[in-house]
C-alpha cells in the first residue's frame, strides 16, 4: 500500500491536483500494467482423451456423473423456485426430472472454500482451506481503490505486513495430500475431466490435472469475451472496487493441463465455449464411465453478456441487471445443452447430474433481487449468502418431481457422488459430508441423523443446529455480535432472538467451540477485513443504523 501511495504522491507532485482527481485512473493503469500484460496464444483444438468406440462392459455400466457449478448465482436468479430474474427452462427441466432440495447450502459464503468442500467432503477445520485465494497484490489494490470511493461505508482494513508473510497466490490452495472426488473416481475406473474454474491452487500438485482429473481445460483469467468484441455487451460497476480491479487485471484466456502457463484464447463467449468442450467430452467418452466437472464462471463479474442474450432478455433496467440476466440465460442454456447431449447420446437414464452454485448472489453487483426472499449476500452468512440451488437428476434411480426439505450442503456432494459410483471413500480420511441418495431415492428422512452444519471465515462463524442458526462475529465492535434465528418460523432471518434466548446462544456457541477444537487452523491467514451491508447492495449508500458485518479474507 505504501508503494502505491508513494507512486500516486509522486504523480500528484509532478502534475498537481489533476493527478489526485484522476487517482482512480492511475491505480487502474498500475493494475493493468502489473496483471494483464501476459502472452495469450490463439485458440487451439483441445486434445481430450478419446474413450472406446463401443462399451467397455458387458453388464450394467456404472453411472456417468456430471457436476455443474455456477459462480455467484443467486437463489432468485432462476425460475425453479417460482421467482427468477428471467425464465430458466434448462435448469427448471433438470429440477423437474429429478430431486430438488429446498434447504441446500453452500460450503462457505465465498467461492474457493465451497469448491474445496465439494471436492473433498471435508470442512475447513480439517483441510485448513478456509479463505478464498486472491492474486498477490489484489488486496492492496482493492483497498486502495476503496479509499477513492464515497459511499459512507465503514473503513476496510488491509494488513500489508501480514500479506508479505503469506504464500504466493499459486501456493494458496487445497493441499495435494487431500483426496478429491476426481481421485476417488479415477481409482474406480472413471475418466475424469474438468472444465472451467478451479481456484484451489496452481502449483505443488494442487492443479486440477494433478488432483485426479485426467484432463483440465482451466480458466486462466476472467473475461468472457474481449472487452471490445463486437458480440459482447459490458456493464462496469463504478461503485465496486473489486469490479474495477477485474476489468483492469483480467484477460481472455485459458489453458489445458498446464496450470497458468501456455495460455490461449477461448473460442467464443466463455460460458458457451466451455459448454461446447463439455459436449465434446461427453461424446468422446460415452462408452466408458466418465466424471465431468463443469465449473462455470458465470454469472460472476465482470458483467459481460453476448449481444444475442442481452437482446433476448428484454428491456430490463438498469443496464447492469439486463447484462446480468443475459449471463444467467447463458448458464441456463448450458445446462439445457448438457441435458440434450445426454439424450442424443442415449446416456440420460444412467447419468447423475448435479447442479448448484458455489455461494449466494453478490451484493456488490447492485441488483437487490438476486437472493430474495432471503437477507444478505455472498460474503455474509445470512441465508442469502449461503442458500444455493441444488438439484440432482438420475432417471434410473430418482423419481421426477422429488422434493427434499432436509438441509443438505456442499460437503455432501463428494460422498454422494462416490456412493452413486460404487466407489470406496478414501481410507483413513474423515469425511464430514453424508450421502444424500437415500433421501432422493427412498425419500428416507427418518434415517438422516445429522442435525448440525458449520460455516466459518476466521472470526465470522456460524452453526445451524436443527432449525436454530447462530452467527457470531466480533466485528464491528459497535454493532451486533450475535444473530440468532429460528429458521422454522423465520426462514428469512427477520427477528434476531439472541437477546431473548441466551440459553440457545450458549448451546450453539458450545457447538462452535467443539467444532473448532478439531482444527489445526487455516493454511494461511487473512490480510483484509471488508465491511458488507446486510440489507443493501453496494450500489446503495450506507447510513448509520444499517446492519453490516466485517468478513476477513
Amino acid at each position: 500500500m505504501k508503494k502505491i501511495l508513494l507512486i500516486m504522491l509522486a504523480l500528484t507532485m509532478a502534475v498537481g491536483p489533476v493527478a489526485w482527481v484522476k487517482r482512480t485512473d492511475i491505480l487502474l493503469a498500475i493494475i493493468k500494467y502489473r496483471f494483464s500484460t501476459v502472452d495469450v496464444a490463439e485458440n487451439r483444438k483441445i486434445p481430450w482423451q478419446q474413450g472406446p468406440l463401443v462399451s467397455i462392459t458387458d453388464g450394467p455400466q456404472p453411472p456417468n456423473i456430471i457436476l455443474i457449478v455456477a459462480d455467484d448465482l443467486g437463489y432468485n436468479d432462476i425460475s425453479t423456485f417460482g421467482g427468477g430474474l428471467i425464465k430458466t427452462p434448462g435448469i427448471d427441466r433438470l429440477a423437474a426430472q429429478g430431486a430438488v432440495f429446498t434447504q441446500s447450502y453452500s460450503g462457505a459464503s465465498t467461492c474457493a472454500p465451497s469448491r474445496a468442500m465439494m471436492m473433498t467432503g471435508r470442512y475447513p477445520t480439517r483441510t485448513g482451506f478456509e479463505f478464498t485465494p486472491t492474486p498477490d497484490g489484489m488486496g492492496k489494490m482493492v483497498s486502495a481503490l476503496s479509499e477513492t470511493m464515497d459511499n459512507n461505508l465503514p473503513p476496510g482494513f488491509y494488513d500489508e505486513v501480514m500479506e508479505a508473510r503469506q504464500p504466493s497466490y499459486e501456493l494458496k490452495g487445497l493441499p495435494a495430500e487431500e483426496v478429491t472426488i476426481a481421485e476417488t473416481l479415477k481409482e474406480s475406473g472413471y475418466y475424469t475431466a474438468h472444465v472451467g474454474k478451479w481456484h484451489l491452487g496452481h502449483a505443488n500438485g494442487m492443479a486440477p490435472h494433478q488432483q485426479g482429473f485426467d484432463d483440465s481445460l482451466l480458466m486462466a483469467s476472467g473475461l468472457y469475451l474481449p472487452e471490445n468484441d463486437p458480440d459482447v455487451v459490458n456493464a462496469k460497476l463504478p461503485f465496486d472496487p473489486i469490479d474495477q480491479f477485474l476489468w483492469a487485471a483480467m484477460t481472455y484466456a485459458n489453458s489445458f493441463n498446464s496450470g497458468d502457463a501456455d495460455r490461449f484464447k477461448p473460442k467464443g463467449y466463455l460460458t458457451d465455449y466451455w459448454t461446447d468442450e463439455s459436449v465434446s467430452v461427453i461424446k468422446a467418452n460415452k462408452n466408458r464411465p466418465f466424471f465431468l466437472y463443469l465449473a462455470h464462471w458465470g454469472p460472476h463479474t465482470p458483467l459481460q453478456a453476448t449481444r444475442e442474450d442481452y437482446d433476448a432478455v428484454g428491456d430490463i433496467k438498469p443496464h447492469r441487471k439486463r447484462v446480468y440476466a443475459g449471463m444467467v440465460r447463458a448458464i441456463d442454456r448450458s445446462v439445457g445443452r448438457i441435458l440434450d447431449t445426454l439424450n442424443d447420446e442415449g446416456l440420460s437414464d444412467n447419468t447423475l447430474v448435479i447442479f448448484t452454485s458455489d455461494n449466494g448472489g453478490a451484493g456488490y453487483i447492485g441488483i437487490p433481487e438476486v437472493n430474495q426472499p432471503f437477507r444478505g449476500w455472498k460474503i455474509t452468512m445470512f441465508e442469502g449468502g449461503l442458500r444455493v440451488p441444488m438439484m440432482i437428476k438420475w432417471p434410473n434411480k430418482i423419481a421426477p418431481g422429488t422434493v427434499i426439505e432436509t438441509p443438505v450442503a456442499h460437503i455432501d456432494v463428494m460422498p454422494t457422488i462416490a456412493a452413486a459410483a460404487g466407489a470406496s471413500q478414501p481410507a483413513g480420511v474423515v469425511i464430514d459430508g453424508l450421502n444424500v441418495l437415500p433421501l432422493t431415492i427412498n425419500q428416507d428422512s427418518a434415517s438422516w441423523t445429522r442435525e448440525t452444519l458449520f460455516w466459518q471465515n476466521g472470526h465470522y462463524q456460524v452453526v445451524r443446529h436443527g432449525d436454530w442458526k447462530l452467527q457470531v462475529n466480533d466485528r464491528p465492535t459497535d454493532g451486533l455480535q450475535h444473530w440468532l434465528f429460528d429458521l422454522a418460523g423465520d426462514p428469512t432471518e427477520q427477528h434476531n432472538l439472541a437477546a431473548s434466548r441466551p440459553d440457545i446462544v450458549k448451546q450453539l456457541k458450545n457447538l462452535l467451540v467443539e467444532h473448532q477444537a478439531e482444527s489445526d487452523g487455516p493454511l494461511y491467514l487473512p490480510t483484509t477485513q471488508m465491511p458488507v451491508m446486510v440489507d443493501k447492495t453496494l450500489a446503495e449508500e450506507f447510513v448509520k443504523g444499517d446492519e453490516y458485518i466485517y468478513t476477513p479474507n
